[in-house]
């Protein structure tokens, strides 16, 4: 029988190195730094939707099916599955290159509620997709 292969889903937003500071007594990496730069992503493919400033609202049930270690390579894939008035919401993953090595493990995912603001701080729409 074949083998269903997991690969990561929406484009690939930001990628980068964890470093020995990043990391618990263990070797693992903090999963804040993974959620921080879970967040940043997000940042980036909202503001790109939005045209604009965003801020993070929410972030919904994350839960961490695998470890990173110091050397891997966190790649952050981002997808906006829905546009309100205000607000985006963005699929994000978090995925493990590991060091040295082609393979690819899944990290952790979650739901980012972004929000659009004008130049006041103030929620303002989200303009039409162009």
């Amino acid at each position: 029988m074949g083998q269903t292969v997991e690969k990561p889903a929406g484009d690939l937003t930001l990628r980068t190195q964890a470093m020995p500071g990043d990391a618990n007594a263990a070797g693992d990496i903090f999963g804040g730094w993974v959620m921080a730069q879970m967040d940043l992503a997000s940042g980036i493919r909202a503001a790109e939707r939005a045209h604009g400033r965003v801020v993070t609202a929410a972030v919904k049930e994350m839960a961490f099916a695998k470890p990173m270690k110091v050397g891997d390579t966190l790649c952050i894939y981002t997808h906006v599955e829905s546009v309100g008035r205000t607000s985006m919401k963005l699929k994000v993953e978090a995925w493990a290159q590991r060091y040295l090595s082609p393979k690819m493990e899944m990290v952790t995912h979650a739901d980012f509620i972004m929000v659009a603001l004008d130049a006041n701080g103030n929620p303002t729409p989200v303009p039409p997709e162009s």
